[in-house]
């Protein structure tokens, strides 16, 4: 028997613990020797302990041996800033899957099956806001013909940080991980190198550097809006797509969009020392304890989840399972079209495993 692995469970909110308590019972009914521990964090944390994220909550994570995360609108939200930056988990990985019988808005969406690969950690997302006035010294910098920073007027800015150490781990990240996955062996680097020449341009330089270690892998380079248009005109041409945070961030999103709902979406996000997983779409308020909140996203997380444990096996089985659900068409939940409920959906996959 394998040894024990412990998930740390954080529920989310509204209708998202719906989803995620459904999920682990049809993962606990599997005999996969998991132990579920559910640190108290968010509004529970703050009337017990006067703290969204008490010490006791981080301990439990960082002893943890993964964590199981649904989607948050709260102060849970405090552990996913923890598990991101606190970890270093640099890379959010989203695949985009189509199963037939999936209520997609497009007309041909076979044979869709690619992976966005974000840089989770920086970009705009370090956080570095502030007035333009802060910024007087920077007059002399910029482009010709372009107004200097104090001549701008009133207004904020936000600080775009590339580095190499950044975008080497991702970039390498992305090229293992199409060469893992033996399909096309493409990767694709998306960025605004034509504006950002010292940012983005930089993450491109970095790429096409990588790239001659990886003879065995094809590196295409895409500015961010042709590759936006090519997502929506030709999604089957593309395999593994890595790119800067806020790129990441949007065109993730839209790539769920192609499936037809973010209630397919999973993720998974991992760093050299740990990784969590969670859904990608909302907590669905509108439909709080109504139990019809669409659990194919929290399933999908759970089975990138258990490949990290070493459960591939049983992930794959989950997956064509999933996949025999959607192509029969029988048990869907609402927002595919279907009656079923969050709980009748898992029932129908278990049966096909």
């Amino acid at each position: 028997m394998s040894s024990s692995k412990t998930i740390a469970v954080i529920e989310g909110d509204d209708a998202a613990p719906e989803a995620v308590r459904s999920t682990i019972d049809f993962l606990s009914s599997l005999s996969l020797n998991l132990e579920w521990i559910y640190p108290i964090i968010g509004d529970q944390a703050i009337q017990e302990n006067g703290t969204a994220f008490p010490q006791e909550a981080k301990r439990q994570i960082d002893e943890s041996d993964t964590c199981l995360f649904g989607a948050t609108s709260g102060p849970s939200g405090v552990a996913l800033t923890y598990l991101r930056w606190g970890r270093e988990t640099y890379a959010n990985v989203r695949p985009c899957i189509h199963f037939p019988g999936c209520a997609s808005p497009l007309v041909h969406p076979e044979g869709i099956d690619f992976v966005i690969v974000r840089e989770n950690l920086e970009d705009l997302y370090v956080g570095m806001e502030g007035a333009l006035t802060e910024l007087s010294f920077l007059d002399k910098v910029g482009r010709t013909n372009q107004k200097q920073i104090s001549e701008l007027g009133e207004g904020r800015y936000a600080i775009k940080a590339i580095t190499r150490e950044g975008t080497d781990r991702i970039v390498r990240f992305a090229f293992e991980l199409a060469r893992k996955r033996a399909k096309q062996r493409r990767v694709a680097c998306v960025t605004k190198h034509n504006m950002l020449r010292q940012t983005d341009g930089y993450f491109r330089e970095i790429a096409i550097e990588i790239a001659e270690e990886y003879s065995d892998i094809e590196l295409d380079t895409y500015i961010v809006d042709d590759f936006a248009c090519r997502l929506i005109r030709m999604p089957q041409a593309f395999d593994v797509v890595v790119m800067p945070n806020l790129y990441g961030d949007i065109l993730s999103d839209a790539a769920g969009g192609l499936l037809g709902s973010l209630g397919l979406a999973a993720s998974g996000v991992y760093g050299d020392n740990y990784a969590y997983f969670e859904p990608a779409h909302g907590t669905a308020p509108d439909i709080k304890g109504k139990n019809i909140i669409n659990p194919t996203a929290t399933l999908l997380s759970a089975c990138m989840m258990l490949e990290y444990l070493g459960h591939a096996t049983t992930a794959n089985h989950i997956m064509d399972a999933t996949r025999t659900v959607y192509a029969e068409g029988q048990c869907l939940t609402p927002d595919q079209g279907g009656t079923s409920s969050t709980s009748e959906f898992l029932h129908a996959v278990a049966q096909h495993l």
